[in-house]
């Protein structure tokens, strides 16, 4: 016998479901309900669906899968911060993170399983890009995350970034389809103001989504803003030099007038000197930004090792002195392999 692959069936839209219940002889509303399972309730199983028969349900059995992801690991820091090893319905694993401040909790979510960029300091570039997540797999994250914050910090989760594993938007159709869930009433209903999507810095894609006004936030994992230097840590950026770079981010700024945020770390012996510094002012000055400057959390080979307190403080003294705003991001979860990637290599 040739064994039928079933559907996942959150690939549908409200539209095809309501379509394919007509098909199968019953009410379009029928579609609606299963819809609202799906994704504001986020069902697991279809005899969860507790409002559609029995006859019904099984006949959904009979053609439909429910990839529910499942959260394999899940490890607690002494500073609060929750690591989840996610298990995807194939075997694969990804990772997404909670953490929580005394006024809000933000969901760091992965977009792709291993990651194709190369970046030198990174635990997921040692891992090679097997696959996009889809949008219900990126979703699933934000509503584990979501219940655990409610369990473990008595409120609902405020913020979301794309900055776990892989390069968002080189997974573009299904992050912004996730994110038209998130954000809608008919699933989560966050306001798309309290996401950011983090980027490694793909020029085409920043324009794309600045033509498509999206409505949330845009990150740039930076780190350097001089080319050989970015070079030499973030082999990609060979083919997406800085001053791409720079003009897409400010095609960007022109269209939403949205201020960018960079992520930057400061190494010891690589970008902690004044002239990086000065770089680095310079790059920020075409539009209003902001600086976010990360404690970095080292993945075993001692390669690249935290800079100084003085040269963090020399950073920020550079940035503040030029009219930037800066803020030092202490690293989080220290104790539980919360450096993005270090807890899927050990899957």
């Amino acid at each position: 016998m040739v064994e039928i692959k079933k559907k996942d069936i959150r690939a549908l839209t409200k539209n095809q479901l309501r379509d394919f219940f007509v098909s199968q002889g019953d009410k379009a509303f029928r579609g609606n309900q299963v819809y609202e399972w799906l994704w504001q309730k986020s069902a697991h199983s279809f005899d969860e669906m507790t409002n559609i028969s029995k006859e019904t349900r099984q006949m959904l059995e009979d053609n439909f899968v429910i990839n529910h992801i499942r959260v394999d690991q899940m490890q607690r820091s002494s500073d609060g911060t929750i690591k989840n090893a996610v298990r995807l319905h194939d075997g694969l694993v990804v990772e997404s993170v909670l953490i929580p401040t005394d006024t809000r909790t933000t969901a760091c979510v992965s977009s792709q399983v291993g990651c194709s960029l190369d970046c030198r300091f990174c635990a997921t570039a040692r891992m090679k890009r097997m696959r996009n997540l889809n949008a219900d797999e990126i979703y699933d994250q934000v509503v584990a995350i979501d219940n655990e914050s409610r369990l473990y910090y008595d409120r609902p989760l405020s913020n979301i970034v794309f900055m776990g594993m892989g390069e968002p938007l080189m997974n573009y159709n299904n992050v912004l389809k996730a994110i038209d869930m998130i954000t809608s009433p008919e699933g989560l209903g966050m306001s798309p103001k309290r996401i950011t999507v983090s980027t490694s810095g793909v020029p085409k894609m920043i324009r794309k989504m600045a033509d498509e006004e999206v409505k949330f936030g845009l990150a740039v994992s930076l780190h350097s803003a001089i080319d050989e230097v970015r070079t030499s840590i973030m082999p990609f950026n060979a083919t997406f030099p800085l001053k791409e770079l720079r003009e897409a981010l400010q095609y960007w700024y022109n269209k939403t007038k949205n201020r960018i945020t960079y992520e930057y770390v400061v190494w010891k012996g690589i970008n902690d000197t004044q002239e990086a510094a000065d770089a680095l002012v310079k790059f920020c000055k075409f539009a209003p930004s902001k600086v976010n400057i990360i404690e970095y959390n080292p993945i075993d080979d001692g390669e690249f090792q935290q800079a100084s307190d003085s040269a963090v403080e020399l950073y920020k003294n550079t940035l503040e002195q030029n009219g930037i705003t800066v803020t030092v991001r202490r690293s989080r979860g220290k104790d539980i392999d919360a450096a993005c990637g270090q807890l899927a290599n050990k899957q």
